[in-house]
This record gives C-alpha cells, structure tokens and sequence, in this order.
C-alpha cells in the first residue's frame, strides 16, 4: 500500500487531494497545523492525522519521525502555501518561507523514508504565476497578474523542484500547477475559479503515479508547462 502524506491538508485543495487518494487506496497522512483540526478531517475522510507546520523545524522533525514509527513515506505532496499580497519584508519572508523554504524543511525530513520506498514521488503545488514562460504570454492569464512575492516564491518552488530531482536522482520530484481554482487561499478569494475537485485530480493523478511518474518537470493538467 502507498503512504502519502499531504502538507497544509485540512481545507481547500490539500484536503480534497488527500480525499481522492484515500480513494484510490493511498494510506494518508493529514499534516496540519492544528492537530485537533487535522484529526476533525482524518476522521470525516478516512486518513491519519499529524501535527506538522512546515514553517517549524522541530514540527517537521516531529511529524516525519511518527510517519517512519508507523511504517514509512512513499509520497509527499508539498502544498501548504500562503497566498499574502506581501509588499513588506516581514510579509515577503513569510510567504517565503512557507512557500519555499517549507518544502526544504519537509523534503530534507522526507527524504530518509522516501529512500526506502520502491516508488518515491515529492509532489510540490508549484503556480503559474511563477513560470517565466508563462508570465512572458499574452495567452496566459498569469501575464495579466501581479504577483510580485508570491510569483517569486513559486518560481523558487519550480527551481526546487529541478535542483532536487538532479541531485536525488532515485526520488521522483514533480511541480504542478493545480489551475485557478474555486477556494480561500490565505486571504484570497477565488470565486470565479474552477471546482476544487478539479484542481485536485490533476495533483492526485500525479501523486497516484508511482514508477510511471516523471520526474524534474512542471505540469499543468498533465501537460509540461514553460518553466
């Protein structure tokens, strides 16, 4: 069976990912913040919980040292995210520092259980408003966007993701794009966006993928997507 665990799970698209892959059959893990809040959403979904803010380093070390306790990681899905209009420097390292340096806390404390997986995949919530390819055509709508720390911090996101797949050749790393999508965000709304259900199939597919998944790539709805 396949252990998943799903950062930032207990609303939005990380809870409606973490629904479709106890679905298909993944153990899942809720990583939340609030633990008595992730284990109210493990229990309505069917999945575990475990208190992990990927802004906190003991709570990293804390989270991934119960999952290998209970027998191991075969999938993250990097998705807590912050969406703040930050113009300030205390707002910018924020945003940075859950959206970037958040995925370098959990891959580094993922990474010894992924080893042992026979399939492992790092699934990172990557965004459109951080591709240069995107951003540079009048096609896109991330082109008629700004998005000036939160583009940055997702741009960092897709490097991440090229970086770690050069340097753990025997880990599968995939940045998605999930799409606008219908549901709070921070302290943004997006009501003019598509079904959360959407959005989060195109993630699970990815975090469903086990050997066949690629790796060192940037998808939106299963297609490569400009870096």
């Amino acid at each position: 069976m396949t252990t998943t665990l799903v950062t930032g799970a207990t609303r939005g698209l990380g809870k409606e990912t973490a629904r479709r892959l106890v679905a298909a059959g993944h153990t899942v893990w809720i990583g939340a913040r609030d633990l008595a809040v992730g284990s109210r959403v493990a229990e309505e979904l069917g999945a575990r919980a475990v208190q992990l803010d990927v802004r906190d380093d003991d709570s990293v070390t804390a989270a991934f040292a119960t999952v290998s306790a209970d027998g191991g990681l075969d999938v993250l899905v990097n998705n807590a995210g912050i969406g703040a209009d930050a113009r300030s420097g205390p707002e910018a390292l924020a945003v940075f520092d859950t959206n970037a340096v958040g995925i370098v806390r959990t891959t580094e404390a993922a990474l010894p259980l992924l080893r042992r997986s026979d399939a492992p995949i790092v699934v990172n919530l990557a965004s459109a408003l951080g591709s240069f390819a995107a951003n540079h055509d009048p096609a896109k709508p991330a082109s008629q966007y700004q998005a000036i720390v939160y583009g940055a911090s997702k741009a960092a996101v897709s490097m991440l993701t090229v970086q770690y797949a050069r340097a753990v050749p025997e880990v599968r790393f995939v940045a998605v794009e999930p799409g606008y999508t219908d549901t709070g965000f921070g302290r943004v709304e997006n009501p003019h966006g598509r079904p959360v259900a959407v959005s989060a199939a195109t993630v699970a597919a990815v975090a469903d993928a086990g050997a066949q998944a690629p790796t060192g790539v940037l998808l939106e709805d299963g297609a490569p997507l400009g870096w």
